[in-house]
This record gives structure tokens, C-alpha cells and sequence, in this order.
């Protein structure tokens, strides 16, 4: 169970709770808030992606030195 199975109406009822509770006029601000913190999540998994990346590349040349 995800969000497949929410469908059109439903992300549009959605949607409709979202304007009466926030406003029209803060929707673009909110939207803006929830891009920024997509992006920095990004960016963070993807620092933790490349030193991952790194801690593997340092452990098999040192294993390439033992042998």
C-alpha cells in the first residue's frame, strides 16, 4: 500500500484540504519550503552515497597492496 493506490480523486480531495487549510496564499511558500528540503535531502544522501563510494575504493586498493 503507497501512494498508487490514493489515485486521481483522491490526490485532488487531497489538494482541496491543502488550499482550505493553508490559503492560496501560502501554498507557494509552502511549495517552496518542501522543494528546498527535497533538495537538501538530496544532496545529503548523495554525500553519503560518494563516501560510501570512497571508503570502498580506499579498502580494495589497500587490499590490493596486501596481496
Amino acid at each position: 500500500m503507497g501512494f498508487s493506490s490514493i489515485g486521481i480523486p483522491g490526490l485532488i480531495i487531497i489538494l482541496v484540504i491543502v488550499l482550505i487549510v493553508f490559503g492560496p496564499k501560502k501554498l507557494p511558500e509552502i511549495g517552496s519550503a518542501v522543494g528546498k528540503t527535497f533538495s537538501e535531502f538530496k544532496k545529503s544522501t548523495q554525500g553519503l552515497i560518494d563516501d560510501d563510494d570512497e571508503i570502498k575504493k580506499e579498502k580494495s586498493t589497500s587490499d590490493k597492496k596486501e596481496i
